[in-house]
């Protein structure tokens, strides 16, 4: 490839997969040193990758609104891309596989734009793959989310060793978190689980009552206060809400009352986290948190903790991962309902064994 000195790379996906696609940035980065570096991700997931120093810029976009997506909102997106060409790309690399990031990439003027190949029902409209320069073999299911990311970068010769996530959380985060646990009782050094028992598609969600049986259990046996965080959604507030009011134990609640960044400085401080598969889950990997990970429909092959030491809870249902929102339609998942409190407090003190034994005496 040519000398690149301005470089953008787009993930216009959820929360997590933002944060996923870091060691395939650092790749970038790593390899071109002198370059510029900008991200592109959908407004409301900037968080994921913002004050990180090795990234220059990070740009965001508004989602799609309405069932024509691109083409229903042309002449934002117009606005958009005259904004993007005057930055003068000279590579894209295009970790989302859309439509929308492929046309982006090409009006971007890059000479250089990397994607994949355009592949099943989902691979976009015809001549799609026109717009790109240089081609990657469809994504492979078959293993983790990162592992995809780095090798569409590794297959045109961008590498790194350093594999790990990286989440950038700021001082004032972690003083205000800091203030806010001490007037909860919480003081600095004071051990304690952080748990985010919600996310915003509550099919990934465990049971109420098991998920209260075992945080009820966790002062006692573990020997560990409980913070619990939610989504600043109203049905993530409630759903976190339901499970206090059925504990006998009183955990300290942070209830849609944090940014991610905020979400990050309290993973941090903590010995262990509990959550389901989402993106407060990957932030406390990132931020080097030990995870207990409850999975149902989705895969902990592709989804599971990056990189840190972690356990995850799961039932050996033969139809998992499925990818669907619940079983038949119900939006209810099988394969979590019926998860074992036991099951976890095991996945819990096992984790919190290994870290404890790894620590230094």
């Amino acid at each position: 490839m040519m000398d690149i000195r301005r470089i953008l790379a787009i993930k216009l996906r959820n929360l997590g997969d933002v944060l996923l696609a870091v060691p395939a940035l650092r790749a970038i980065r790593e390899s071109h040193p002198g370059a510029s570096l900008s991200v592109l991700v959908a407004r409301g997931t900037e968080e994921m990758v913002e004050g990180l120093p090795w990234i220059d810029e990070v740009l965001s976009v508004d989602r799609p609104k309405g069932k024509h997506g691109f083409w229903g909102n042309l002449g934002r997106e117009l606005r958009f891309l005259g904004d993007l060409r005057k930055r003068r790309f000279e590579m894209v690399v295009d970790f989302t596989s859309g439509d929308r990031s492929a046309i982006y990439g090409f009006l971007s003027g890059a000479r250089e734009r990397i994607g994949r190949e355009p592949s099943g029902k989902s691979g976009g409209f015809r001549g799609k793959s026109r717009l790109y320069t240089h081609l990657a073999p469809p994504p492979n299911h078959s293993i983790h989310v990162v592992e995809n990311d780095l090798d569409l970068v590794r297959r045109f010769g961008m590498e790194t060793r350093d594999e790990r996530l990286e989440f950038a959380v700021p001082p004032e985060a972690e003083e205000r978190m800091g203030r806010l646990l001490a007037a909860r009782g919480i003081g600095a050094g004071e051990p304690f689980l952080h748990v985010h028992p919600t996310s915003r598609w509550l099919f990934k969600c465990w049971k109420d009552e098991s998920m209260a049986e075992t945080l009820d259990r966790v002062p006692g046996e573990l020997g560990l206060r409980v913070v619990m965080t939610s989504g600043p959604e109203a049905r993530e507030v409630q759903k976190a809400r339901s499970i206090v009011s059925i504990m006998k134990t009183r955990p300290t609640t942070l209830l849609g009352e944090t940014s991610l960044k905020e979400m990050g400085a309290i993973s941090r401080r903590a010995q262990v986290f509990l959550g389901v598969d989402s993106a407060p889950m990957h932030i406390a990997a990132a931020v080097g948190t030990p995870v207990v990970a409850l999975f149902g429909p989705s895969g902990e092959h592709n989804w599971r903790p990056w990189r840190v030491e972690h356990r995850v809870a799961a039932l050996p249902f033969d139809c998992r991962p499925c990818g669907r929102d619940g079983c038949d339609g119900t939006k209810v998942s099988r394969c979590l309902m019926e998860l074992p409190s036991a099951d976890v407090l095991a996945a819990l003190q096992s984790v919190l064994k290994s870290t404890r034994i790894a620590e230094p005496v």
